[in-house]
């Protein structure tokens, strides 16, 4: 007898833009991945949370990113979100604490609200480049999505918290989750927004679909569009707010200095 699979696990960032691009697709194609899916939120964790995994003997698989992979994960954003039609305002990264927004993110979810603030948090960060390692924008997001803004920013200074998010990120350790997103479906692994396909495929197999619908950006009304596999771009370039000289970034430690997330 076979036994089936567990749930898919589902490894994702704030801070990653292939993981926002491989969820909203997800979310469309499946709206009720939250349910179906167990989500693990993964992040380059501050000297505390680093502290807990090594009390466990955990550790990273990432691999530092090198300065020309960073200047094409810009360009190649860039060519997706236009591809996707989704308007997009590039952050830029200063001294981030990546705690606040996915420490808060489990807090969320310990509220049953972790579909809702998901959302806001990447509408502030994608859509409009805001900083959401500020506890006052995760603040924000946190009472758009019906919660209490204190619960949620406060969640770094919680134990239990601060225990869970060392528990999801030794999970990582346990699964050889080494970039971000990655889906793990028993012994079937899947990284990045160039294999969700190949994970629906296998997960809910539907040889009959040749349409999927996406969520109109922008305003979060819950509005769709329907894309055909393969379509061709809609959206010009200038749609994403880039900066010109996207090298400056790189020098500046805007973005992504070598640390675990940027990479899908």
């Amino acid at each position: 007898m076979t036994r089936a699979p567990a749930r898919p696990r589902l490894f994702f960032s704030f801070r990653s833009p292939y993981s926002w691009l491989t969820v909203r697709r997800l979310l469309a194609t499946v709206p009720t991945a939250f349910a179906d899916l167990d989500w693990f939120p993964y992040w380059d964790p501050d000297a505390r949370t680093a502290e807990a995994l090594a009390t466990r003997g955990a550790e990273f698989h990432y691999v530092q990113m090198s300065r020309a992979k960073h200047l094409y994960l810009l360009m190649d954003t860039k060519r997706l979100v236009q591809r996707e039609g989704v308007p997009m305002a590039w952050p830029i990264d200063v001294d981030p604490h990546w705690e606040v927004p996915h420490l808060g993110w489990l807090a969320a979810r310990r509220a049953g609200r972790a579909a809702p603030f998901y959302a806001e948090v990447v509408a502030a960060r994608w859509e409009r480049g805001e900083n959401i390692c500020d506890p006052g924008v995760v603040a924000r997001c946190a009472e758009r999505a019906g919660l209490d803004p204190a619960l949620v920013t406060g969640a770094v200074d919680d134990p239990q918290l601060r225990a869970e998010g060392a528990d999801c990120l030794e999970r990582a350790y346990l699964d050889d989750i080494f970039g971000i997103p990655y889906l793990k479906w028993g012994r079937h692994r899947f990284w990045g927004l160039d294999r969700l396909d190949a994970f629906l495929e296998l997960w809910r197999p539907d040889p009959a679909a040749a349409e999927v619908a996406v969520p109109a950006a922008g305003n979060g009304s819950g509005a769709t569009a329907t894309v055909a596999a393969g379509s061709a771009p809609t959206a010009a370039w200038d749609a994403v707010r880039l900066p010109d000289r996207a090298e400056a970034i790189i020098a500046s430690g805007g973005y992504d200095t070598d640390t675990t997330g940027g990479c899908g």
